[in-house]
């Protein structure tokens, strides 16, 4: 074997290598603010591994521990226990080793500078990465024609609209070319067009550069829309973490929606509280709408007995699957000692 040949069987090898480690790796994690007492366990003994190239969204209610966990990831909070680990590299050890692999969007458009323009500000912030212009220049004329910025490249940012700061956001957190990109309520601001166009580059970038990107949105939609896992934090606790389909179908019930001819009389109305938690009664002119919620698809046969059984005629009958946001908080609802817990 030549030594060009056995040079280049190395350089495979360490690129399979690190392709083999995750993006992130967590074990651990813990953050404890305060004593005694009055000490709050932010984060408690968190463990994750983001595989690189996937969306990951965190998701939690107020005070769930997202933020502090983000912040630890990014080097930002330091853990009482545990590791953070990015592209292989611990987070607090080598702190200026992971500012190479990482960029992050936490506080919107407040990451830029508005009296420089939208280049100027990709040109700054690509610097800070140790990149100079010229080396930078194709990668941010890319990123100002993804996020619709090539006609304002030369204008200060300070008089653009609240979403193309947004965008401009965005892209400074792009400008470094780093493989792991955490961003907080991304689409804060922008409006539908604009907030699709994003979800659709957000994925481009995932799937085509390997970008690993970690979100944190109260949006369901855009989390459903670009995330491939969702990780649900609640009291500093992973309390779930699955594929976005499987999480969802966890959830076998489905609601429906039923409308029937004329009115229903109270027997009939008690038996489908009783047998199926009938709810949400109204009457519009001469035909009467109520919802049920089943826990599978044979239960609505039953209903449709009683229905004939009283004399009802069907009139219309409407079903939705749970999307992300029901499944929330019912996830959220359980951890926290809800009446399903």
């Amino acid at each position: 074997m030549s030594a060009n040949a056995s040079l280049e069987r190395e350089r495979d090898g360490a690129a399979d290598a690190a392709a083999e480690v995750p993006a992130i790796s967590v074990e651990g994690l813990t953050k404890v603010y305060g004593e005694g007492q009055d000490a709050v366990r932010a984060v408690d003994d968190v463990d994750l591994s983001i595989e690189r190239g996937t969306t990951v969204g965190v998701l939690g209610p107020n005070g769930a521990g997202k933020t502090t966990t983000i912040k630890s990831l990014l080097g930002l909070v330091l853990p009482d226990d545990g590791t953070v680990e990015i592209a292989g590299i611990d987070a607090h050890e080598q702190p200026r080793a992971v500012y190479r692999h990482v960029g992050a969007m936490l506080e919107g458009a407040r990451n830029v500078y508005w009296k420089l323009s939208v280049r100027e500000n990709l040109e700054f912030f690509a610097a800070l990465g140790g990149q100079s212009v010229a080396a930078a220049r194709d990668r941010h004329d890319r990123l100002l024609d993804a996020f619709d910025l090539a006609g304002k490249a030369d204008e200060p940012v300070n008089d653009l609209s609240r979403g193309q700061k947004q965008k401009v956001s965005l892209a400074c957190t792009l400008a470094r070319g780093t493989d792991v990109v955490f961003l907080d309520e991304p689409t804060l601001g922008l409006d539908v067009e604009a907030s699709l166009e994003l979800r659709r580059e957000l994925r481009r970038l995932a799937e085509e550069e390997d970008i690993t990107i970690v979100l944190s949105s109260h949006d369901m939609d855009v989390v459903e829309d670009i995330c491939d896992r969702v990780v649900i934090l609640s009291e500093g606790s992973v309390i779930a973490d699955d594929p976005v389909d499987e999480l969802v179908g966890v959830f076998e019930t489905q609601a429906y929606r039923i409308t029937v001819e004329g009115p229903v009389d109270g027997a009939t109305r008690e038996l489908l509280d009783v047998e199926f938690d009938a709810g949400e009664w109204t009457e519009t002119g001469d035909r009467t709408q109520f919802d049920v919620t089943l826990a599978d698809g044979d239960a609505l046969y039953d209903v449709l007995d009683v229905l004939r059984d009283a004399g009802l005629s069907l009139a219309d009958i409407d079903g939705h699957d749970p999307d992300l946001e029901e499944v929330f908080l019912e996830v959220t609802g359980r951890a926290e000692g809800g009446e399903d817990a």
